[in-house]
């Protein structure tokens, strides 16, 4: 019995080591985020296209945003998600060219649609 103690501990420590390094790599990557927003941050202030303390806030979001977001571990595993379908309800009976107009932009969007999943499975 001895010996399923020693790989009750074992698997213990393995996951104490996991969530460690885990915890880690979020420290370094959030850290990362930081400095090449605040980079980029710099950069826009140097050129004018913003001030120092849009740059700041800029930075502050980006950080927020990025600690606010489930890990894409799982996400990623299962493959690319469908776009969402978006039906329009109009009570009103669209013209014959509006109706041509629609059609060509949906025949365009399977079209483009259609790519992507190709070029997905290259």
């Amino acid at each position: 019995m001895a010996g399923l103690g020693d790989i009750v501990q074992k698997a213990f420590y393995l996951g104490v080591g996991l969530a460690s390094y885990a915890g880690e790599r979020a420290g370094s990557t959030l850290s990362q985020l930081r400095t090449q927003a605040q980079k980029l941050a710099d950069e826009m202030v140097e050129r004018g296209e913003m001030t120092a303390e849009e740059a700041r806030k800029f930075v502050d979001d980006m950080v927020i945003k990025a600690q606010q977001q489930p890990s894409g571990g799982t996400a990623a595993k299962e493959g690319p998600a469908e776009p969402r379908r978006i039906e329009i309800l109009d009570e009103e009976e669209p013209s014959t060219s509006e109706t041509k107009k629609a059609d060509n932009l949906r025949d365009q969007v399977e079209a483009l649609q259609e790519e992507l999943r190709r070029l997905q499975r290259e």
